[in-house]
């Protein structure tokens, strides 16, 4: 297991690096338009969806990517207003009240559309903007996502949410926030994509918490989706790692994010 692990995280940076900083642009949309479908995919698994409809999701998926990125200037904004919406506003009362997916496949689609569009459309905007940009807004969920565990393990004892993912403590938060701070302050003050932050040190310090806070949404969101649908992966689609929606699931609640606060402010 660890050793496919290993592989396939090899495998991945490399693929991820050819797409960022080797790829043509239409290249590197038709790269993350297939990601988005294969999520899409992977969304109806937990959904409990039949192959045929898990495959028509997909296909669509892709067509609304194809169809969005020919009138990206209009319609990315409102994907990345909408996505504020759910992380902010729906996603908290979602994760309290524990809410399922089962029983109603419009409003599941729909949100697998809220979940893996903006987050499709973040990526390819962010891309076109820096590949560093896009690259560096990414590593502060692998920032977070590692320093929870080791702060977790170390100091882990209160309970995060036991009912949706036992394992995660809120010791594994906090150390996850001091990461992303040291992380996105060393960013921001050595590298020239301090350029695109306009804000105090402590404004900073309240972005950075505020994207750590969404990661972890983002992170809680999928495994309470993958306890209602009982499996432990996606799907199986990367050796060692389980599937798409397992590698971005803090992606989906942060990059949009990211973007709308980069694209917009560009306006």
């Amino acid at each position: 297991m660890l050793k496919a692990r290993v592989i396939t995280a090899l495998i991945l940076v490399a693929m991820l690096a050819a797409i960022l900083f080797a790829a043509p642009p239409i290249v590197v949309v038709i790269a993350f338009s297939l990601i988005a479908a294969l999520a899409a995919w992977e969304w109806g698994g937990l959904m409990r969806q039949e192959p045929p409809a898990r495959w028509l999701f997909a296909l669509l998926t892709l067509l609304f990517c194809w169809q969005m990125y020919l009138i990206a200037e209009n319609v990315f904004p409102l994907l990345f207003i909408a996505s504020l919406v759910l992380w902010l506003l729906i996603m908290p009362m979602w994760l309290y009240q524990r809410w399922t997916l089962a029983g109603n496949d419009f409003v599941g689609y729909f949100v697998g559309l809220l979940v893996i569009l903006p987050t499709w459309a973040a990526m390819v905007s962010l891309q076109a903007v820096s590949s560093w940009l896009l690259l560096a807004a990414m590593a502060v969920v692998w920032v977070a996502d590692v320093a929870a565990y080791f702060s977790g393990r170390a100091f882990g004892r209160r309970k995060l949410a036991p009912q949706i993912s036992p394992g995660k403590t809120w010791e594994g938060v906090l150390g996850a926030v001091i990461g992303v701070i040291v992380y996105g302050s060393l960013v921001v003050s050595l590298t020239p994509l301090g350029g695109f932050v306009h804000l105090s040190p402590i404004g900073l310090a309240g972005l950075l918490i505020l994207l750590t806070a969404l990661s972890v949404v983002g992170d809680l969101f999928e495994s309470l989706l993958k306890r209602h649908a009982q499996i432990k992966d996606s799907s199986q689609l990367l050796p060692g790692h389980g599937g798409i929606l397992d590698r971005i699931d803090s992606l989906t609640s942060t990059l949009p994010f990211v973007a709308a606060l980069v694209i917009l402010g560009q306006r």
